[in-house]
């Protein structure tokens, strides 16, 4: 047996390079998953012989304010040690605003980047990329090739579909480029894992083997509750019997938005808050303008997230009625785990529609109508006993299906998988 941080590579630790633009200190989107992963690899329990060295490809954290963080301005490469961690960062273009011409600037940087100046460490043992970004599945692909390693794209989201339907100037024509790259970067792959069933169909249309595909859902990546509710609702002016509906993360053009306000322009008696930022914030906030009960919080602090979340009556997800079979927000793993409702305005198919079916944890109404998310959640005011059994069953599906130990488990598996079958 190999003692701590030794493996059967010639005794010496496994050495695995994990490409992701968004990594922590970003707390929302792919960011939180991304960090997990590599902090796992690099800790004791490792790929289950020790730990790995771990080394991250990553951009500058703009996510998902869509602006670059302080301390990162001005900087154009920069090398950091988190959690055991190496990190290796490379400048690009963040567009405040987005459209099709813009976000291939700004994939077209990470990638220009990523290549020219690839991070400096010794030959990995194997490169996992995760999807978005597409520069990022790119560089992977062709890092693994250099190298002659395994390759794993891990499917968070597909850009093809998510310009087809963003709604952005040229997004057709970006989502015919975007699915072009994407077929090319799967089906470079050694395995492909995939966060949800709805993606598998997908990712085998683009030319992959049904039997080099791999489900590895994702978690829930936050804490429970720790605090009363009535105390933080008291800390953010919530009034005792006020029904609060809040919207948590990135607030983009994807997510249709405006059905909120809406609802609260049709509601004075119920509060609807955003929480987050993003590149469709400002224009919100000018949307609502005037609405009293209409509120914008900044992104919680990470150890504070779950009590704000578990303090509001109602958690909301919204998409426009245009995205259809779209990955599973990763809202929704940290809505389950604080024990509240979620109404979900999503169209009926798709992975956030059935999350929220399977986990019984909330219910569906049609997206972009906001009369029907407003009788959805004056329904469950008024039955506290049913609001409060949705609410109950959100935390008893993470245990069952969203732990922590059991998604690292699954894609450590998918890593050792490619690793194992390099070596036969």
């Amino acid at each position: 047996m190999p003692h701590t941080g030794e493996v059967a590579r010639g005794g010496k630790r496994r050495r695995v390079l994990l490409v992701s633009t968004n990594y922590a200190p970003e707390q929302a989107g792919i960011g939180p998953y991304a960090t997990q992963i590599a902090e796992h690899w690099a800790g004791p329990d490792g790929l289950g012989d020790g730990p790995a060295e771990v080394h991250v490809l990553a951009g500058m954290p703009h996510y998902p304010a869509w602006r670059t963080a302080p301390e990162y301005r001005g900087v154009w490469r920069t090398e950091e040690v988190r959690a055991g961690v190496r990190v290796h960062r490379r400048r690009h273009t963040v567009p405040p605003r987005q459209s099709a011409l813009r976000r291939a600037l700004y994939e077209g940087s990470i990638l220009a980047h990523g290549l020219l100046a690839p991070p400096r460490m010794g030959r990995p043992d194997a490169i996992v990329a995760q999807l978005p970004s597409l520069a990022g599945g790119v560089i992977g692909a062709r890092l693994a090739r250099r190298y002659g390693v395994p390759y794993v794209p891990v499917v968070q989201d597909l850009m093809g579909a998510a310009a087809a339907q963003s709604g952005i100037r040229g997004g057709d024509r970006a989502a015919a480029a975007a699915a072009a790259v994407e077929a090319h970067v799967v089906r470079s792959a050694t395995l492909v894992g995939v966060i949800h069933e709805t993606f598998v169909a997908k990712v085998t249309a683009m030319g992959v083997p049904r039997e080099r595909v791999r489900l590895v859902p994702n978690w829930s990546h936050v804490a429970r509750p720790t605090r009363p509710r009535e105390e933080t609702r008291a800390r953010l002016g919530w009034a005792p019997g006020r029904t609060v509906v809040l919207h948590s993360g990135n607030m983009g053009l994807k997510q249709g938005l405006e059905v909120l306000v809406e609802a609260a322009r049709q509601a004075a008696d119920v509060s609807v808050v955003l929480m987050g930022d993003g590149n469709q914030r400002e224009r919100l906030r000018a949307l609502g303008a005037g609405l009293p009960n209409l509120h914008f919080l900044p992104p919680a602090e990470e150890a504070d997230f779950p009590d704000v979340l578990a303090a509001a009556d109602v958690l909301a997800v919204t998409q426009r009625a245009s995205v259809l079979d779209m990955s599973v927000p990763s809202k929704l793993t940290s809505y389950f785990a604080a024990g509240r409702p979620v109404v979900a305005s999503v169209a009926p198919r798709g992975g956030t529609a059935e999350e929220v079916r399977r986990s019984g944890a909330g219910v569906l109404v049609p997206p972009e109508d906001p009369g029907a998310l407003l009788a959805a959640v004056r329904k469950l005011a008024e039955s506290p006993d049913d609001a409060a059994e949705l609410g109950a069953n959100g935390p008893a599906y993470v245990d069952a299906h969203l732990s922590r130990d059991a998604g690292l488990a699954r894609i450590t598996a998918l890593l050792n998988e490619a690793l194992e079958g390099s070596r036969a």
